[in-house]
């Protein structure tokens, strides 16, 4: 009937805290909220690849809020580029990263373990970027990797150095050669958990010397705090 307003409401049909579950996560996502709606997130430029839409900016910008986080920093206006995230001390690293991933709209791609990418996850993961990973297969990923974002007019990849949450010596040092082998500048991405800060770092271009380069780049991501400070 005219005037009449019809309200459309998300089922919950569980128990009483499950109830209370529901209705928590319905108001996160379809309420506006103070920190996550005026979240200052950097728009990339046109030349950056990108994926998703509002309402998964608007799920990265959630996560982030409710663990605290803020992004700062821009994102080069390329269309190619690698990325290493540092210092990587926990498992919440994957969590934030994938939700600035999400708030920005990016579209990056990244490596993981192959059996991460077994049963109804897979194709999650797959859709989010990741690409699995056989380290036992004795294939040359690097050279599968590079030869992947020669093919490509856009194609962004992420990385972690250290290759592990546990404290390393060296840094595995693949991302350095798709970076110098595709000739595209790494964006050095620190997570800092004492200000609870994703940042959008300095572009580093790769010279050749990968001692000195990596000893450079290691020193950059000193400064910041992971979850685990002792770890890196």
């Amino acid at each position: 009937m005219p005037g009449t307003t019809h309200t459309v409401r998300w089922p919950c049909v569980w128990g009483d805290e499950e109830l209370t579950r529901c209705r928590r996560v319905r108001i996160l996502l379809f309420s506006p909220q103070p920190n996550t709606m005026h979240m200052k997130i950097p728009v990339p430029g046109d030349a950056v690849p990108r994926r998703g839409n509002r309402w998964t900016r608007r799920l990265g910008r959630m996560v982030l809020s409710m663990m605290r986080f803020r992004i700062e920093g821009t994102t080069p206006n390329l269309p190619k580029f690698v990325i290493i995230g540092a210092p990587h001390t926990s498992n919440w690293d994957f969590v934030v990263a994938m939700a600035a991933g999400l708030a920005l709209g990016l579209e990056f791609h990244w490596l993981g373990k192959h059996t991460i990418f077994r049963g109804p996850l897979g194709r999650l993961w797959r859709a989010m970027g990741g690409i699995p990973v056989d380290r036992s297969a004795g294939q040359g990923i690097v050279e599968q990797v590079l030869d992947e974002m020669n093919a490509r007019d856009r194609f962004i990849l992420g990385l972690s150095p250290e290759g592990t949450r546990r404290k390393v010596d060296r840094w595995k040092t693949g991302f350095y050669r798709i970076a110098r082998g595709a000739g595209v500048p790494i964006l050095m991405v620190y997570l800092d958990f004492e200000r609870r800060v994703v940042g959008l770092g300095d572009l580093f271009e790769p010279t050749g010397d990968l001692e000195g380069d990596i000893e450079r780049m290691r020193a950059y991501f000193a400064r910041f705090p992971g979850k685990r400070p002792e770890l890196y």
